[in-house]
Parts: C-alpha cells; sequence; structure tokens
C-alpha cells in the first residue's frame, strides 16, 4: 500500500484503467511512412496512438506539415501536491506536440529526438481548464536540427503554458540497419 493511501477511506479512493494497443503495431509502419503520413494516419484512427496518449489523456486531432494539434483532458489523477495539474503533464504535452510538429516534416526513414525544451507555466491549470488544445509549430525546419515552438489554451481561450525546442534529425535506425 502507497504511504499516503494508509488511513484513506475506501469511499476516498479512486481509480483509473487505460488501454492501448501493442505500440509494436505502429512502430512497424513508422521507418517506411514520412511523418505527415505516419501522424495523419494516427490522427484517423488507422495506427494507434502510443501508449502515453491513453495514460495522460492526449488526443491527436489535426495534423498538417509543420503544426499539429493535440487535446488532453487534465483530471484528478494528475494534480501535484498542490491540488493543481502537475507541471509534467503540461511539459510532456508540449514536448509531444513541438515532437510531432517536427515529425511531421520528415520524410521516410528520419529519425528525431529532443536537445532541450524550455518550458514556461503561465497559469495553473485544473481539470475545469479542459479540454486543452496543444498546438505545436515548426519555426524552421533542417536536416539536422528543427526549432519548433508549442502552447497550451485552455477552454477559456487563456493561454497556460508555453515551451521551445531543438529537435536532433537523424537517419531511422531501422532504415540504417535495412
Amino acid at each position: 500500500m502507497l504511504p499516503w493511501r494508509v488511513n484513506s477511506q475506501p469511499e476516498s479512493v479512486h481509480s483509473a484503467t487505460f488501454s492501448w494497443v501493442d505500440p509494436r503495431v505502429a512502430l512497424e509502419q513508422l521507418p517506411r511512412l514520412s511523418g505527415l503520413e505516419y501522424l495523419s494516419r494516427m490522427a484517423a484512427g488507422e495506427i494507434p496512438g502510443p501508449p502515453i496518449a491513453s495514460v495522460m489523456q492526449f488526443e491527436l486531432k489535426s495534423v498538417e506539415i509543420g503544426t499539429v494539434v493535440f487535446e488532453c483532458r487534465p483530471a484528478e489523477a494528475h494534480f501535484n501536491p498542490l491540488g493543481t495539474i502537475h507541471g509534467g503533464l503540461s511539459c510532456t504535452l508540449l514536448d509531444t506536440v513541438l515532437g510531432c510538429a517536427a515529425h511531421s516534416t520528415l520524410p521516410a526513414g528520419t529519425a528525431y529526438t529532443s536537445i532541450d525544451i524550455a518550458v514556461s507555466y503561465l497559469r495553473p491549470i485544473q481539470p475545469h481548464n479542459g479540454p486543452l488544445v496543444a498546438t505545436g509549430r515548426v519555426v524552421k525546419s533542417g536536416g539536422r536540427v528543427i526549432f519548433a515552438e508549442a502552447s497550451i489554451v485552455g477552454n477559456d481561450g487563456k493561454v497556460l503554458a508555453t515551451a521551445t525546442s531543438s529537435l536532433l534529425v537523424f537517419p531511422h535506425p531501422e532504415k540504417s540497419a535495412g
């Protein structure tokens, strides 16, 4: 039993169940598709999203070259000890849209990884701020490094957090081996 649940009454204990498709189903297609094709198929439900999307309540809503939009439904399960949505949820959501925006510009057989991310938390987030809309945009594309920016907006139109990132571009390991 977790230490903070030792004295909890059964009626105060909440739970959630998450399910996802084996990530290998999507990853098998990754080296053969451009980033735009891969993400477009994911948005259309033809390729399953990654498991983290289920756990964090992310949904890919739209994708075009250099821009992606995700929705997130923050919940009590995402609370930090102060009773607000943990900054890690925002950071993970921002990192996701930054990376996917970069991925949308890449040809088949190309991969990326984050070099850095700088996040600015502008307002506290509560479940009633959802659904959150996170948008990632490529600022400058490149064959070695991509620069991107992102924001999270609450259902009242207020910007809640922003981020910038640089991402390293390299050949997909499966393409290099094959």
